[in-house]
């Protein structure tokens, strides 16, 4: 087999050469307030993707989903995102410490079209809308309170190319379950048996119990 040198793009100049310029209309569609349209997207949206960076340049994405409307809108510059129990290992909260930036993007079950949103963000530890952020019995112990600074919505190009909601391109079988993924990747001292019983339906009704 042929073998190719890898050549690395280290130039903005040597980037557009090779991509382009954007279209007017996509350099226009970039806002810094939220429209009523993306209140309505974030009202039906269950699910989004928090990505952060610590000061040292290392990043994390952490998904987030709740029943549709989770998320707040305090007002047209301002949301807030109620954070759940999980691993305790809060990855993205410790990167936000030290660097407030976040990046945000916002699902619809079956829409290709997402809703994009960056800003800098605060973690709150009480304040009066965590009372109405309670879901399944929980009230978050933390929030999210991101100031909007650039809000926009990005096509479906990806998800059209993935074929991502098309039932047909599914193969939830290709892969070992996560009973068996954890045993062998970072529970190796835990029983499979075990595991296959943690991750089985309990692990769900654990969730829909305990928020």
């Amino acid at each position: 087999m042929e073998q190719r040198t890898m050549v690395e793009v280290t130039s903005e100049e040597e980037l557009r050469a090779l991509v382009g310029e954007p279209a007017q209309h996509t350099r226009n569609k970039v806002r810094t307030t939220l429209h009523q349209l993306d209140r309505e997207w974030l009202a039906h949206s269950p699910f989004c993707l928090v990505a952060t960076s610590a000061a040292d340049g290392s990043c994390d994405v952490s998904p987030k989903g709740d029943p549709p409307g989770f998320v707040k809108v305090l007002d047209d510059r301002t949301l807030a995102i109620p954070d759940r129990p999980g691993n305790k290992r809060v990855d993205g909260l410790l990167n936000l410490l030290s660097n407030p930036h976040v990046g945000l993007v916002f699902f619809l079950p079956g829409r290709g079209d997402t809703l994009r949103v960056n800003g800098r963000a605060r973690i709150v530890r009480e304040a009066p809308f965590l009372d109405e952020m309670v879901a399944r019995r929980n009230r978050p112990r933390l929030a999210l309170v991101v100031e909007v600074r650039e809000v926009f919505h990005h096509c479906a190009k990806a998800f059209l190319r993935s074929g991502l909601w098309e039932p047909e391109t599914w193969r939830p079988d290709a892969l070992p379950h996560r009973a068996r993924l954890a045993k062998a990747l970072d529970r190796s001292g835990d029983s499979l048996e075990f595991l296959e019983a943690y991750y089985g339906p309990r692990y769900a009704e654990k969730i829909h119990t305990e928020g």
